[in-house]
């Protein structure tokens, strides 16, 4: 299994092109454009966060304007892929 993913992955560009950042493997590559599908139904790159559930919840009214925690909306086996991906980019040492 390990090296069908792998194989599927190295013949992909997109997932190559994924996985040359640091912290993203071929599991998070192929994850990531699984389920993106079409990045052209996004207007922008935050629209995608918000997507995923990375986008901050809002509490508006009146005058009160607060931005809470994460949504947490969208696919949380992907979003928890992308917070590995981001720690090993800030925790390296180089």
């Amino acid at each position: 299994m390990d090296l069908s993913i792998r194989a599927h992955a190295r013949d992909d560009g997109l997932c190559r092109r994924l996985m040359t950042v640091p912290g993203v493997g071929p599991i998070t590559a192929l994850s990531f454009i699984a389920v993106i599908d079409d990045p052209r139904r996004f207007a922008s790159s935050s629209s995608v966060g918000a997507y995923l559930g990375l986008a901050p919840r809002r509490y508006q009214s009146g005058e009160v304007d607060r931005a809470g925690r994460i949504s947490k909306c969208g696919d949380r086996l992907m979003r928890s892929y992308l917070y590995e991906a981001a720690n090993t980019i800030l925790m390296r040492v180089e």
